[in-house]
């Protein structure tokens, strides 16, 4: 296997290739940890704990069953909403920026060795499933 050649300064905060450099990985374990903080904030009141352990073990039993199509999502969203959790997301400075940026282009350059063509900017508009959301 290829050594990663996104060794990151700030792991907890970065890109990595899979082993086979087939696909990119975003790690971001300042949400994780927030997502955490949020789910437990509000649990020294006896309500607010049992609502959300009732809507963690509602999510637990459509884990463990055959799904219909949104259930998981409704009911990971149920756990949000009973949690009042945030959005899952981090603001980061311009360093972590700028570094962010140049680990994600090391990132594009190895997952497009195959079809350097694939990765220009003028490319992306002619392949839908690489569009950016606005």
């Amino acid at each position: 296997m290829p050594a990663d050649p996104t060794r990151s300064t700030n792991p907890p905060l970065s890109f990595r290739l899979d082993g086979m450099w087939l696909k990119a990985f975003l790690r971001v374990d300042r949400i994780r940890h927030d997502t955490l903080v949020s789910l437990v904030s509000g649990w020294s009141d006896t309500e607010v704990r049992k609502d959300v352990t009732a809507r963690l073990v509602a999510l637990a039993e459509v884990m463990s069953s055959i799904r219909r199509e949104g259930e998981l999502d409704a009911a990971v969203e149920a756990v949000e909403d009973e949690a009042s959790m945030h959005d899952a997301e981090i603001e980061i400075d311009l360093v972590d920026a700028l570094r962010l940026r140049d680990e994600l282009n090391v990132v594009i350059e190895k997952l497009a060795r195959f079809n350097p063509a694939a990765a220009r900017p003028d490319m992306l508009a002619k392949m839908p499933h690489q569009r950016r959301a606005s």
